[in-house]
């Protein structure tokens, strides 16, 4: 029988076991809103295993670890062995004269009414380590951060102007309100700041929001909450430094794990993923990226 995880009984701050389909496990919640896995307790010596399909996504146990998504936010597992056929290359450039679409903070999914539950992003093994960090946090803390953040200059034009952004209003908005003010806001950043200064900008939007950002490690996932009956995060591509192109990074893969990783006798719906891939790709065409990326999400 699969386990409902229970929100309110997370591990304590530092590193502590989780007992968790049947077995335990080392984790650590190094911020609120994120759950560390690290691997199996007893098994630190053994052979690198895939126990991300192998334990915690079997049929039996798989609700009950996307349940732990959805309660927790962002759930990592780290050291995981696999070459699973399900993942595929996350698509997009960044350019020292523009931000790359994945660069401003999204939900996987935007312009669709259909959203994954969650994004599952991983950084395989490979020869080459990722420098470039992937930012998550809580969607109302990157609204309210975005706020704080904003040049007065900015706030002061006429888009922005008649938005009420005071921290009592944002407290109330749903999440409809606060993806319209979200738009606006990174559609006036976009418009009026340079591509270095409206990364200075998200940088600060990261420090506020108490984002995670911690370095990508070879064999990790990141389970990001997107659309579902819990948490909701957004994510972004974040350079820590100013972007000056030509320096070599590892590569990342993602999947839509709850749509695509299938039980039996269930069936990929093929629509919804050619639209959640068509507005994935960087090459995605203008209307298409404005309304993802800048637009509701």
């Amino acid at each position: 029988m699969a386990q409902t995880f229970n929100a309110h009984a997370h591990p304590a701050p530092d590193r502590s076991v989780l007992n968790f389909a049947n077995r335990l496990w080392r984790v650590r919640r190094p911020k609120p809103f994120v759950l560390v896995i690290e691997g199996e307790v007893g098994q630190e010596a053994n052979a690198a295993s895939d126990y991300l399909h192998e334990q915690l996504l079997l049929p039996e146990w798989r609700e009950a670890f996307y349940q732990l998504v959805d309660a927790t936010g962002l759930v990592v597992c780290l050291n995981v062995h696999t070459q699973h056929p399900s993942y595929r290359d996350v698509r997009g450039r960044s350019s020292k004269g523009r931000l790359s679409q994945g660069e401003y903070y999204h939900h996987d999914g935007c312009t669709g009414p259909v959203k994954p539950r969650f994004v599952e992003i991983r950084c395989p093994i490979q020869p080459q380590t990722r420098g470039v960090a992937t930012a998550v946090a809580p969607h109302r803390d990157v609204v309210r951060a975005m706020v704080q953040a904003l040049p007065a200059e900015l706030a002061n034009l006429p888009a922005l102007a008649e938005q009420d952004m005071r921290p009592e209003a944002l407290s109330q908005m749903d999440d409809a309100a606060l993806d319209h003010l979200q738009g606006l806001i990174t559609r006036t950043v976009r418009k009026k700041l340079n591509a270095e200064g409206a990364r200075a900008y998200f940088r600060q939007v990261d420090d506020i929001a108490n984002a995670y950002f911690e370095p990508w490690a070879l064999g990790e996932s990141r389970f990001i909450a997107n659309a579902n009956s819990g948490a909701t995060m957004q994510h972004r591509r974040a350079y820590q430094a100013p972007h000056t192109g030509g320096v070599a990074n590892g590569h990342l893969v993602k999947r839509w794990t709850n749509e695509e990783l299938l039980l039996p006798g269930q069936v990929v719906d093929q629509a919804l993923m050619a639209a959640l891939c068509s507005e994935a790709g960087e090459e995605a065409d203008e209307e298409t990226a404005l309304r993802c990326y800048l637009g509701a999400h």
